[in-house]
């Protein structure tokens, strides 16, 4: 069962130190201590670029914002959501899957204008039910509704003002709906406002077979036409079109790279030195996200092999790989209770991000409302 962390506001708040860009928060019911590191450079890189990162980890639970305090300092700040995976959004809006709800968050704020020091404050101001579809990637399409991977059924869906999901398509190779995660479909690339590719650990069309292949029976799938383009992959993930290529973790070989459409053929451009899930980019740079294997899903991989031959360990946090040369020239580090990632996504143009979860009276106690065209925020304490 996944482990959650105590419902904690902000990871540098009075419940944890900050020193050298590391925040450190204590979970008092294990006493185990959630660290988090970062390169020297790193919050530079955020300054200069103008974004801030949020990612999740369904293993523990949690939302995490990245982002800069006003002295410069890294922020993490972070939220308690039962196994949430699957992360877009453009500043303002926010989607997210977890354990059996999509979730749409909204930023609060209007322009310029400040939240205690942030400059974002999303609200979960929707959550449709879909009971444990195993929602892995979500995007929205075109006409803003989500799109997301119901990967216990093995296809693509959106929400339902009625039912659990309605499917929008699955695989050629899958039969029928069924909840059985027969392939491990998990990727989702959005193109023109609509699904384009998807990516799958196998081509199984048997209830738990994809873990028979989780070597080399990966690959990708091009929506519109049901052609596979890609195999031979070792459980891929996060698919993202971006500057006219097709990107993807090759995970379980510990790859960064593309797919050059025409042949099939994956072209590594970075190794990771984790299992790889979550990916975005930011101008000339890709930012990843790294889990530690998981004792039986994960081992028995390439990446084993990869990382031994490096002497090195895997890591859970994030990289950033400059997409020209392959180097790692940006990292976060993430130690303790924390061993996994799912999702990461960039947040452009925001400094400081935060959010409201369901563990604290924060969010029974704000109630946001418009008044003659002007946004009011009312506290219940103010009575």
């Amino acid at each position: 069962m996944p482990t959650a962390l105590p419902e904690v506001s902000e990871l540098d708040g009075h419940q944890q130190h900050s020193s050298h860009q590391t925040a450190a928060g204590q979970n008092w019911q294990t006493g185990r201590l959630l660290d988090i590191s970062a390169s020297r450079n790193f919050p530079n890189w955020l300054a200069e670029k103008e974004t801030s990162l949020a990612f999740t980890t369904y293993q523990a639970g949690k939302l995490f914002f990245l982002g800069l305090k006003p002295d410069g300092a890294l922020s993490v700040f972070e939220r308690t959501f039962e196994r949430c995976l699957g992360l877009c959004g453009d500043g303002q809006t926010l989607w997210m899957s977890s354990q059996y709800q999509i979730w749409r968050f909204e930023n609060m704020l209007p322009p310029d204008s400040l939240s205690g020091g942030y400059d974002r404050l999303y609200v979960p101001q929707v959550g449709y039910t879909t009971g444990d579809l195993d929602a892995h990637d979500i995007s929205v399409n075109s006409n803003g509704r989500p799109v997301f991977v119901n990967t216990l059924f093995g296809c693509l869906a959106t929400v339902s003002d009625r039912y659990s999901f309605e499917p929008l398509w699955k695989p050629p190779f899958i039969s029928k709906l069924a909840a059985e995660d027969r392939c491990h479909l998990n990727g989702l690339a959005m193109e023109d406002g609509q699904p384009a590719y998807v990516t799958a650990v196998s081509q199984s069309d048997v209830a738990d077979g994809w873990r028979d292949h989780r070597r080399d029976g990966g690959c990708v799938i091009h929506v519109p036409t049901n052609e596979i383009v890609a195999t031979g992959l070792s459980m891929p993930h996060s698919p993202r079109l971006y500057r006219d290529k097709l990107w993807l973790l090759n995970s379980g070989t510990g790859s960064f790279g593309f797919i050059d459409r025409q042949t099939g053929t994956f072209e590594e451009v970075a190794f990771c030195p984790g299992y790889a899930r979550g990916l975005t980019f930011v101008d000339n740079y890709a930012v990843i996200g790294l889990s530690r294997p998981r004792e039986a899903t994960f081992r028995g991989l390439a990446l084993d092999d990869k990382l031994a031959e490096r002497n090195a360990d895997s890591r859970c946090g994030l990289i950033v790989v400059d997409l020209d040369s392959g180097d790692i020239v940006h990292w976060v580090r993430i130690e303790g209770i924390v061993s996994e990632l799912y999702d990461v996504v960039s947040l452009p143009i925001v400094q400081r991000p935060k959010a409201l979860g369901f563990r604290t009276n924060e969010i029974r106690h704000s109630i946001w409302f418009e008044d003659g065209g002007a946004l009011s925020n009312w506290h219940a304490e103010d009575r």
